[in-house]
């Protein structure tokens, strides 16, 4: 007969349960692990068994990465990895980093002036030695949203005819709450995904990795995660992101379309203000495949940065780049790669809407970045 009464004595293994644990707390919490994970497969159009939980994206894209090239690294030949020169960090440098300690082959293609990576350039970059292939969904910045379809399609015609196979990823991570992610309907081999670009969700990361892809396990340690990511399960997080997720796929189609209005209300009103004529203002990125929520503009002789430190001191909080490179000095190389003449001081702003944004807010920001403009113009001959 099994009590009712319940004392927990198994600290040493989590303050909290522990999925990995055999006792009822533990199998409890194992329970709430697979219903989270089985939410997350729906969403993904997944198997459950194809959805590992990480600690964020950064760390899904650089399993997805190095997983991939290590699992081949036993093979006689040196692996041949593609990406685009807009990526995130964590893909940019992950791939950078397996270059320089001779790990594997890159090769990063440019995209166009509208911020976007031509797929017959990535077919072109293909070898007999290529082993993955990475393109963002959309840019963290500029908002941009590739053609990851018609990326599929090429990894697929080239695996149909080439012996050798590519495997295709995608870091959706910014596309979470706006775009399609159903896996099959992109034809994407792995996926990466984070709570932090979700509102409400938990402050972890989903990696989505097909049945047919090989990865190997670059951390070492237990065997949680389907023996790839090590390390007791953030459980709470989980579940909130779960949570989060579905929810803002149910609210994605009503989302999207009053983001959508708000951000050509916004773009409307930067355009016919003051602000484009007497500054020159520039908008980053296509204007069409781009994400709902995104505006990104450069004026060309002011330093972005000044902006979002004006910006913020009248209560308006933006970026000029990725956070993850905000810490260093010069501009957004996002915004140097698709311009002509780039600047390196002078970057983009990045104004990214939200549930709570109304368009008062826009009204105020309009206003107050056209002041704002005004008192710097002095200081930098506009």
């Amino acid at each position: 007969m099994v009590s009712k009464k319940e004392i927990y004595l198994d600290y040493a293994a989590s303050a909290l349960p522990n999925p990995s644990s055999i006792h009822v707390s533990g199998i409890n919490a194992k329970k709430k692990l697979e219903e989270a994970r089985k939410i997350v497969a729906r969403v993904l159009g997944a198997r459950t068994s194809e959805i590992i939980f990480t600690s964020g994206a950064t760390e899904s894209n650089n399993l997805a990465i190095q997983g991939v090239v290590f699992a081949v690294t036993d093979r006689n030949f040196l692996p041949h990895i593609i990406t685009t020169n807009i990526e995130h960090p964590s893909v940019l440098e992950t791939f950078k980093l397996l270059e320089k300690r001779k790990f594997a082959e890159i090769s990063i293609i440019p995209v166009e002036t509208n911020g976007i990576v031509n797929p017959k350039k990535i077919k072109k970059e293909i070898r007999k030695n290529t082993v993955l292939i990475s393109v963002m969904y959309a840019n963290n910045e500029i908002g941009t949203i590739q053609p990851i379809k018609e990326i599929s399609k090429v990894v697929r015609f080239y695996n149909k005819t080439n012996s050798n196979k590519v495997f295709f990823h995608t870091d959706a991570t910014q596309a979470v709450s706006y775009l399609d992610l159903n896996v099959e309907r992109l034809g994407v081999d792995l996926l990466s995904l984070s709570g932090a670009k979700i509102e409400g969700a938990g402050r972890v990361g989903v990696l989505h990795k097909r049945a047919s892809v090989q990865l190997a396990n670059v951390f070492g340690g237990g065997d949680q995660e389907m023996g790839l990511r090590p390390g007791t399960e953030n459980l709470p997080e989980i579940v909130k992101f779960a949570q989060a997720l579905k929810m803002a796929q149910d609210l994605k189609e009503k989302e999207v379309k009053r983001l959508t209005t708000l951000r050509n209300y916004f773009l409307d009103q930067l355009s016919h203000s003051n602000i484009l004529t007497n500054f020159g203002m520039t908008i980053n990125g296509d204007l069409e495949n781009r994400l709902p929520n995104n505006v990104n503009v450069t004026f060309p002789k002011i330093p972005s940065d000044l902006i979002v430190v004006e910006l913020s001191a009248k209560g308006i909080m933006t970026s000029s780049k990725s956070a993850c490179k905000s810490g260093e000095a010069g501009g957004s190389y996002v915004i140097k790669a698709i311009c002509k003449k780039p600047n390196r001081n002078i970057g983009g702003i990045r104004f990214s809407l939200g549930r709570d944004t109304k368009k008062s807010d826009i009204d105020y920001t309009v206003k107050s970045l056209s002041e704002i403009l005004q008192k710097l113009k002095k200081w930098y001959n506009v």
